[in-house]
């Protein structure tokens, strides 16, 4: 019966004109292919308890949590807290990645995955710290996480699925660092979780950028020191780009972007990404193709100056229109809200640390001059009110415009030439009104996915 399945299968591959070489590896992949909730369950509770273990040993007495810290979690009302920046703000988020991902690597559907990382994070906060349960670590690591490990997700199957065969050590070591918990479950369990998510023929535009910027343009406020100069290593991808007649939006995170950056000044510079939870299509004609809906993001952004991360919703589209034969225009607008904490690096103040609910939005576009070039302009606003009212009042306002001009000059080989310009104003009472504004221009080397910077032809010819 499965052979006669499969063999139905690849018959109607073969009439939808997809390779039969990639039917085979899916055939193959799919039949190791379980939905199992125990595994994971397990899986997160022994996580968070060597994760507490190893806290308790290097951090100290706020995760020695016992019996009756867990009881009097249990009973406490939730709070806003403020341990360090980065603990809450990247090492949360990057926490309830690998919760998603355990839960996504036992063949577990998006939402089922949400519920799991929404559960293990409550977990974390009543059980794995001895301090007070925290709302704010509950959307960094339930809701943030789960943005952020759905696109790692994603990733690593796209990658174990452009294998020519069975995926070699750097394919499988790159997928790996990317999704460690889908890694490691394809080890532990063999067969039972070896299938690869499919992309279902996404369209995806990828770039891997080195080289260094210079400070053009820097107020400081209260930040007491900046390096002008760093070295930078940048990678994006962008995923379900619009233009395939038969690609759908049926699952989500079937179109998302993401890109880090990581800089020699202070770590990663930015982490971005953002993916389309529900929504469709809408094309016009022959020369536009696009989507719309409900957008999940989270950002977290560091230009020295100061730090912002928000884990937000949005209404949004994005799409492309043809210009010309060969001239592209894509485009992508989110509006929506969040919860951010911004604060400043090297502050001579701690009361400069501040979480609010977050208006925000984003406007991009791209055109794509055939193979040749590219030009590049991403906006981004976002508005930290002080709502819900903690100890600290005041509010700040974030913009943020990143302009790259790239140039191909042979095959996947590029040139960028990159403005980015970070402003931030601030108001505190205890404070007044503060400003900083830090601007650079950078000279990149910037491998393409493909020679099209990122094109997506759908047209007759």
């Amino acid at each position: 019966m499965r052979r006669r399945i499969l063999t139905g299968l690849l018959g109607a591959g073969a009439t939808l004109g997809l390779p039969f070489d990639c039917l085979d590896a899916q055939r193959s992949q799919s039949v190791g292919s379980r939905k199992n909730y125990f595994t994971p369950a397990v899986e997160i509770v022994t996580f968070d308890a060597l994760l507490n273990l190893f806290d308790r040993l290097v951090l100290g007495a706020e995760f020695r949590s016992n019996l009756t810290t867990i009881r009097r979690n249990l009973r406490s009302r939730w709070v806003i807290e403020g341990d360090p920046y980065t603990i809450n703000q990247f090492g949360h988020p990057y926490q309830g990645s690998i919760y998603h991902g355990f839960a996504r690597s036992a063949g577990l559907n998006y939402w089922e995955a949400l519920g799991y990382t929404v559960a293990a994070s409550a977990l974390w906060e009543i059980a794995g710290e001895a301090t007070q349960p925290s709302r704010n670590d509950m959307i960094a690591t339930g809701i943030g996480g789960t943005f952020m490990g759905e696109a790692l997700f994603r990733l690593a199957n796209l990658i174990l699925e452009n294998a020519d065969g069975s995926p070699g050590t750097r394919r499988s070591l790159t997928a790996a660092l990317l999704s460690p918990p889908n890694s490691m479950n394809r080890g532990m369990f063999g067969r039972r979780y070896d299938s690869i998510f499919p992309s279902n023929g996404a369209a995806y535009y990828r770039r891997l950028q080195l080289g260094g910027a210079g400070t053009t343009q820097s107020r400081r406020g209260l930040s007491r020191r900046i390096r002008p100069n760093e070295a930078l290593l940048e990678a994006s991808v962008e995923y379900g780009l619009p233009g395939p007649a038969d690609y759908t939006y049926s699952r989500p995170f079937d179109h998302f972007v993401i890109q880090a950056t990581a800089s020699s000044a202070n770590g990663f510079e930015n982490i971005l990404t953002r993916g389309l939870i529900a929504g469709d299509r809408h094309d016009i004609g022959d020369v536009y193709r696009g989507v719309w809906g409900l957008y999940g993001s989270f950002d977290y952004i560091a230009p020295q100056l100061f730090r912002i991360s928000s884990t937000a919703l949005s209404l949004g589209t994005a799409g492309q229109l043809w210009l010309g034969e060969n001239i592209a225009l894509q485009t992508n607008g989110l509006i929506g809200a969040g919860f951010a904490a911004v604060g400043t690096i090297n502050g001579t103040d701690d009361n400069d640390y501040h979480y609010g609910i977050t208006p925000q939005a984003l406007a991009s576009a791209r055109l794509i001059l055939g193979g040749k070039a590219s030009l590049d302009v991403t906006g981004r606003e976002f508005f930290v009110s002080d709502v819900p009212a903690t100890n600290i009042s005041g509010n700040d306002n974030i913009g943020r415009v990143d302009a790259a001009l790239t140039v191909r000059l042979h095959r996947s080989s590029a040139i960028t030439v990159k403005y980015v310009w970070s402003r931030r104003d601030a108001f505190y009472p205890e404070l007044g009104h503060r400003t900083q504004v830090r601007g650079t221009l950078g000279l990149m080397y910037t491998f393409l996915g493909h020679d099209r910077l990122g094109a997506v032809d759908w047209r007759e010819r």
